[in-house]
């Protein structure tokens, strides 16, 4: 009798482990946040995060540009995409962070999970090489929704090494549209800025050589990617006037339509956007 009871509660133990990975590997559902405000930039007409959906879920190919540490735009990211393939079949989701290198273990993942196999997200996170560098909290739901799709999770990124080389020997990507002078030097003027104004001539010269290679790289797959496509990425990767849409441009590929998150009071317009979707600035 006594052994009778052990066996029960071992499985009773098994019975709940499993059903606790089970959780761990389904996402959440993505709650909007509170107070944000879409806009149509051509117009300045206000839209409904519904109405937004209706306008996405007809296009072809759409970009969604992001601030990488502004927690309610990973909450709006994870509603658009489990809302979008409810409205219509995923063709793909591409992500900046996830590279090149890092694409069969992400098919491995997936193959894996869509066999019903159940991983926690540590396990998921160790199987995908994930970078820790885009802190799995702020990704991690995305990249699981994605992972759990009937669609390929696609990288949108270039590996270390190539950066490194590219570094090393700055190369520019061909074409008349982000080769423009305008461009690279507005391009210059971000990483300035971003670092402080403490970068050398010849750093910043290469670090403009990769930002535009990983555009390139991120308009090709965005281009070759089942459609319809969605693409999350930085704000500078996917503004139109200096990111992947010129890109696309150069390698004669269509217009997407690019959704910028951002916070209150930030000047964008339809130079950089065509939908601007703005939270409230957290204070401090």
């Amino acid at each position: 009798m006594k052994n009778l009871k052990v066996i029960t509660v071992s499985l009773l133990l098994i019975s709940s482990l499993v059903l606790t990975a089970c959780q761990s590997t389904k996402p959440t559902t993505a709650q909007l946040p509170l107070a944000t405000q879409i806009k149509n930039a051509q117009t300045g007409a206000t839209l409904t995060p519904e109405e937004l959906l209706a306008v996405l879920s007809q296009a072809p190919q759409v970009i969604v540009g992001e601030e990488h540490t502004n927690v309610a735009h990973h909450t709006i990211e994870l509603w658009l995409l489990q809302n979008l393939q409810r409205k219509r079949p995923q063709g793909s989701v591409l992500m900046e962070m996830i590279t090149a290198d890092q694409q069969p273990a992400v098919d491995d993942v997936k193959k894996a999970l869509k066999s019903g196999a159940s991983m926690r997200d540590q396990r998921i996170q160790e199987s995908l090489r994930w970078n820790p560098g885009w802190p799995w909290p702020l990704y991690g739901e995305l990249t699981k929704t994605a992972l759990m799709g009937d669609y390929p999770l696609l990288a949108a990124n270039i590996p270390r090494a190539q950066v490194n080389a590219i570094y090393k020997q700055p190369v520019f990507p061909a074409g008349e549209h982000s080769s423009q002078k305008t461009v690279r030097n507005a391009l210059s003027a971000i990483i300035y800025l971003m670092h402080g104004g403490e970068i050398a001539p010849e750093q910043l010269t290469a670090m403009v050589a990769i930002q535009q290679n990983r555009d390139r790289f991120m308009a090709q797959q965005l281009l070759n990617a089942p459609k319809p496509a969605l693409m999350f990425v930085g704000g500078y990767h996917a503004a139109k006037d200096v990111g992947v849409p010129l890109h696309l441009q150069d390698l004669n590929g269509q217009a997407p339509i690019v959704v910028m998150l951002t916070t209150e009071g930030a000047a964008l317009s339809a130079k950089q956007a065509d939908y601007i979707w703005s939270v409230p600035a957290i204070k401090k």
